[in-house]
């Protein structure tokens, strides 16, 4: 069997903080990794990518484990070129790891496995009427996920915990935080929470904490044939 996915995650690559969670569904030897931020300094990640006034944020990990904030229409544009480079170089399934809101992504025949489009319709599905609380990475993204996540039953409250930087006394005052505005299912909604992330809350809130990373890639494992 060839190399035909590739993961495409906005900042560099491989993501050694997520893989071994992916790699739990997805065969390592079939797999290649690349990122949008590969081979550049921090300098040139400030000069490429730094949020104007007014944009949409998007956070990521660099390999030194440094979290980046970076403009949300400037990495669509670089994730475009991107995507059209690797479908010239021969991968059919790309699977986006970010959970950003992206409006216009497209290929020409690969398939692009997007976690902002797959992820809000499978929990509405698996949640049902239930009350959902959503954890971002950062304050800003709350305004764009109101929107991602419009189509839940009941509307979403949000809180704030970043996987790159908040400790687990962090990021359980958030969950808590959302338990007390009525939560009874969390989605840790940023590709860079993991599974003792998620074993943390659920084990201290007594409700199921889903992760959005765990969803895409059991997706992406049923596409490789």
């Amino acid at each position: 069997m060839n190399k035909s996915l590739v993961t495409l995650t906005i900042g560099q690559s491989p993501r050694s903080d997520i893989l071994p969670l992916l790699l739990e569904h997805l065969p390592e030897d079939h797999i290649d990794h690349t990122g949008l931020l590969d081979g550049l300094s921090a300098a040139d990640i400030d000069e490429q990518f730094k949020p104007e006034p007014g944009e949409g944020i998007l956070v990521s990990r660099l390999q030194s484990g440094e979290q980046v904030r970076l403009s949300a229409p400037k990495v669509e544009q670089g994730l475009q070129q991107k995507i059209f480079a690797l479908e010239e170089a021969g991968y059919d399934t790309i699977l986006l790891l970010c959970t950003g809101q992206f409006g216009a992504l497209k290929t020409h025949s690969a398939l692009l496995l997007e976690p902002d489009r797959i992820i809000p319709p499978l929990v509405k599905a698996i949640v049902d009427q239930h009350q959902v609380g959503i954890v971002v990475p950062v304050e800003e993204q709350i305004h764009e996920q109101a929107t991602k996540w419009r189509h839940l039953t009941k509307p979403a409250c949000f809180a704030v915990a970043s996987p790159y930087l908040a400790d687990n006394e962090t990021l359980l005052s958030a969950a808590q935080a959302l338990q007390a505005q009525g939560a009874d299912v969390v989605v840790l909604d940023c590709i860079g929470y993991h599974q003792y992330h998620r074993d943390v809350l659920q084990k201290q809130l007594g409700i199921p904490v889903l992760l959005s990373n765990v969803l895409v890639a059991k997706l992406a494992a049923e596409l490789i044939v």
